[in-house]
């Protein structure tokens, strides 16, 4: 009798874990409901939607046509990672089935003009340019190798911490033994920055002679502005 009833009290917990566990088989056997890709951020997109559907392919399968029970959320997101217009990849999957992307892009803070040309991002970084769009951001010319980004990084640093010098210039040239020239919007001449020492002391320099030389209308005399001189600007004049 006692037997019996252990039996039934077995069953009866069985019974609904046997038919959870093969309704929970069967579910992650189905592929994924659908597909939600997000851009997080800005508007501006270097990498379009359908570029990103070309690395969303696992074993040979697109994502949307797998099974949910062999979906590889981090492979899909270091899938993604490996394309350098994409800087972060959030994956995940909800419980109705539909699958969630949220893509954050890099972002460009200066052009390389270059064979080829690409951009210097937030973080530093090499970013290739974009088919789909075309950031307006500093230019650097005459950078060559990859052990003058570091500096190129520095000095841009310190244009975007200045609310004048981001305002105003608009071309970083790298020329010998890495001695840098600036090129601001609305002047002709070249500022000689030379190396980066006091880099802050020769930009708070510069920005005295500019508000200085604006105010009297002679900007458009000069030829080159030379900082390199201790606490001095050495201007050319035009002939």
């Amino acid at each position: 009798m006692k037997y019996k009833q252990y039996t039934k009290i077995l069953l009866i917990f069985t019974i609904p874990i046997s038919l959870y566990s093969f309704s929970e088989y069967n579910s992650n056997s189905k592929p994924i409901k659908s597909l939600e890709i997000n851009f997080i951020g800005e508007n501006n997109l270097f990498i379009s939607k359908d570029s990103v559907d070309k690395l969303l392919i696992q074993n040979n399968e697109y994502i949307e046509c797998i099974g949910k029970d062999i979906l590889d959320i981090k492979y899909i997101e270091n899938k993604l990672l490996s394309n350098n217009l994409i800087d972060e990849a959030q994956v995940y999957l909800k419980i109705n089935g539909q699958l969630i992307i949220n893509i954050i892009q890099p972002k460009p803070i200066a052009r390389v003009v270059s064979s080829p040309s690409f951009y210097i991002d937030s973080n530093g970084n090499k970013m290739p340019l974009s088919e789909e769009y075309s950031s307006r951001v500093l230019l650097v010319h005459g950078l060559n190798i990859d052990s003058d980004l570091n500096n190129i990084f520095k000095i841009i640093e310190t244009i975007k911490r200045d609310e004048f010098l981001s305002l105003y210039v608009t071309d970083i040239l790298v020329g010998q033994e890495s001695n840098y020239n600036f090129r601001i919007r609305d002047a002709n001449f070249e500022i000689q920055v030379g190396n980066l020492k006091d880099i802050d002391k020769k930009m708070r320099n510069f920005k005295a002679f500019y508000q200085n030389a604006k105010q009297k209308k002679i900007l458009k005399n000069y030829k080159t502005v030379n900082l390199q001189f201790n606490n001095q600007v050495v201007c050319t004049k035009k002939i």
